[in-house]
């Protein structure tokens, strides 16, 4: 059963700015191995933009209660490729209130746009 979906879009160049404006700001959003690639590399500023239309799309998802922090979802990548989504915290609290079982990511970047779907399944 369906219990939530959200989609969300951002603009890879804005977000880029508003990074670049405020540097504490990646830390406030993503946690460690989102901004960074297994090799140590810093992901690009569109990979970003998806991670964070994916947390955006996961808040919708959610109902988009007050009082979720960026930082309790980690969108990480599956060596398959397959984009996934790991809770904890606030997230995960009003995820089991919900009855969350499984979560369905698809993330995009193209022509300067980031995209995410979260679907919610219980």
């Amino acid at each position: 059963m369906i219990i939530g979906v959200g989609i969300d879009v951002a603009e890879v160049d804005r977000f880029r700015v508003s990074l670049e404006r405020t540097p504490l700001l990646a830390q406030r959003i993503f946690v460690e191995s989102e901004l960074y690639l297994p090799s140590g590399e810093r992901r690009g500023f569109a990979s970003l933009a998806a991670r964070f239309a994916a947390k955006e799309a996961l808040a919708k998802a959610l109902g988009a209660p007050a009082g979720l922090h960026w930082t309790d979802a980690e969108v990480y990548v599956e060596e398959s490729g397959q984009p996934r989504l790991r809770v904890s915290g606030t997230v995960a609290r009003r995820a089991e209130e919900l009855g969350v079982r499984g979560w369905h990511v698809s993330l995009s970047h193209d022509a300067g746009i980031a995209s995410a779907v979260v679907i919610a399944e219980g």
